[in-house]
């Protein structure tokens, strides 16, 4: 069992790092890791008075701020459990939410607050906003005294903060850090229940393994809400003494490579989406041109020109990165190949909310093409088959990282957590014997041929991504024929001057071309096309269940 604890990885960092950034939000407002610590310690005040004991429950919804995090510093290092919400959810999901979760304290952005109905919270004792720590309102008069003359109260109690004077709750590793309500791909949102043990297993990983050092900086544009962005956007870097710069609006990738270049991080966190945008957009027009495919396969001009192209890409993420981690959803197989040949420092990892996230990674140096890293130190990870390495069975793990379970659903728990204790994923795969990862698929989604074939319908999708005028797509199986649902790239149909009424004919080429291509028993039969980008979860992974029905 895991000995080190995430609230002494926060303290030690800010003793450590006193005078230095730690948070600041994109081209906006700046705290030292003191400035943190006096801001914690004033929520603690403020916790206190508002009857918050540990264990007790704090709501806290909004969009990514150096705030957001203080918060949940403030929380986790309180022994109160954190309850972070998403805030795209619905009105009614997030009220359901808040209730389910046994809440007391709700700190929320004033633009969502307006939104909910304080009456329809009955456990809710105090909200604050989320901006300025303002009083928005509660249930005890004692709490909105002490929020409003909070600086003087402070200042009264501890007239000169020292580092030696950050000491925070004890609580036990085996304690509730976070319940983390996620939208997942199987309908309505469960509560993770994530320990202590599980953010520290995670964080002293992190800096174990992963390329930082004190002072780096990062860039944080994935939710703080979900536990991928939260853990390796803010919790590991802030433990390691990084300075992290917070993208606060729902970035798009014009926005993010911007925010590369000027602060050009150390480590880039990202999700497949992103990086998928980046190669199709920037260089998939570059490399499909006849002569660029001639060149390309000339020998001595080829390795010339893959250092140029790679030189390009490299600088467009802001040129200082010892590497990127990509998780979350599965990666582009074809774009994948592409970086491994241009040697890109790149690397695909593979977590799940319920291991608070992080269940295997390999250095980019290390890493196998088309897997996703070997099992975390504090994990044992198996393949559910007769033969791991060869024939796909279901990745199941048990150790240090797994959660306590579903929270007041206990039918849930036992469906993923057996009599031994080990936690089944829903995800396919195979282990060679190194340990490299290789995912096939969810159980869930995967699909029999006709002929008795497993077919994983992630893998094809992956293949009709890259396609000219494809933004994303489903493949599902009718009356035993895979179809394939999918959403014109609009952006770029405008760019090239194409209207709706060529897309049927141009598809169908497309289809006829990738059959060419595919195995037969993976052929697709049909293209049907959807005038809506599809639903997705936090991580940006497509809801496939609403599609499948």
């Amino acid at each position: 069992m895991i000995k080190e604890r995430l609230i002494g990885y926060i303290e030690d960092s800010i003793r450590k790092n006193w005078e230095i950034e730690a948070l600041s939000n994109y081209r906006g407002k700046g705290y030292t890791y003191k400035d943190i610590a006096a801001n914690m310690l004033k929520l603690h005040l403020i916790f206190e008075k508002a009857g918050i004991k540990e264990g007790d429950k704090v709501s806290l919804i909004g969009k990514n701020s150096a705030n957001w995090c203080i918060v949940y510093l403030a929380t986790v290092t309180y022994g109160a459990i954190i309850v972070p919400i998403l805030p795209d959810f619905k009105q009614e999901d997030l009220m359901n939410i808040i209730n389910h979760s046994d809440s007391k304290f709700l700190v929320v952005d004033q633009s969502i607050m307006e939104t909910l109905e304080y009456e329809k919270m009955p456990e809710i004792g105090t909200v604050m906003f989320s901006e300025d720590f303002s009083y928005a309102v509660g249930k005890d008069k004692e709490v909105k005294e002490l929020v409003d003359n909070i600086d003087k109260v402070y200042s009264e109690k501890y007239p000169e903060l020292r580092p030696d004077m950050i000491k925070f709750s004890d609580i036990d590793n085996e304690e509730i850090a976070v319940i983390s309500y996620t939208s997942g791909t199987t309908g309505f949102s469960k509560g993770v229940i994530i320990p202590h043990r599980s953010l520290a297993a995670n964080v002293r990983f992190a800096q174990n393994n992963m390329p930082l050092e004190p002072g780096d900086d990062i860039v944080s544009f994935l939710p703080l809400a979900h536990t991928y962005g939260c853990a390796f956007e803010f919790l590991f870097p802030f433990t390691y003494g990084c300075h992290i710069t917070i993208l606060t609006k729902t970035p798009s990738p014009q926005i993010i490579l911007q925010a590369f270049k000027e602060i050009r991080p150390r480590l880039i966190i990202s999700v497949p989406l992103i990086i998928e945008k980046v190669y199709k957009k920037q260089l998939l027009p570059v490399i499909s041109k006849p002569i660029m495919k001639v060149l390309l396969a000339t020998p001595g001009i080829n390795r010339i020109l893959m250092n140029k192209i790679k030189k390009t890409l490299y600088g467009s993420f802001g040129g200082n990165f010892h590497e990127m981690v990509i998780g979350g959803a599965a990666f582009n197989a074809d774009v994948e190949k592409f970086f491994k040949k241009i040697r890109l420092p790149f690397t695909v990892g593979y977590g799940m909310t319920e291991c608070g996230p992080l269940i295997s990674y390999a250095s980019w140096d290390t890493t196998e093409q088309g897997a996703s890293g070997r099992p975390v130190d504090t994990l044992e990870v198996a393949i559910d088959s007769s033969d791991p390495e060869n024939e796909v069975g279901e990745i199941i793990l048990r150790g240090d990282n797994v959660m306590l379970g579903y929270y007041k659903n206990e039918k849930a728990t036992k469906e993923v957590i057996d009599k031994d204790g080990w936690m089944h994923t829903g995800d396919l795969g195979i282990m060679d014997k190194e340990g490299n990862i290789f995912i096939r698929g969810r159980s869930k989604s995967m699909l029999l041929g006709p002929s008795g074939n497993n077919i994983y319908p992630e893998e094809i999708e992956s293949t009709i991504n890259n396609e000219y005028l494809i933004a994303e797509s489903v493949v599902i199986m009718e009356e035993n024929k895979l179809v394939a649902l999918v959403y014109p790239d609009f952006e770029q149909m405008k760019e090239d001057g194409i209207g709706e009424d060529q897309l049927e004919k141009l598809y169908e080429q497309t289809r006829k071309d990738l059959n060419s291509r595919l195995p037969g028993y993976i052929t697709i039969s049909r293209f049907r096309i959807y005038d809506e980008e599809f639903v997705k979860t936090p991580k940006r992974s497509i809801k496939r269940f609403l599609y499948t029905q």
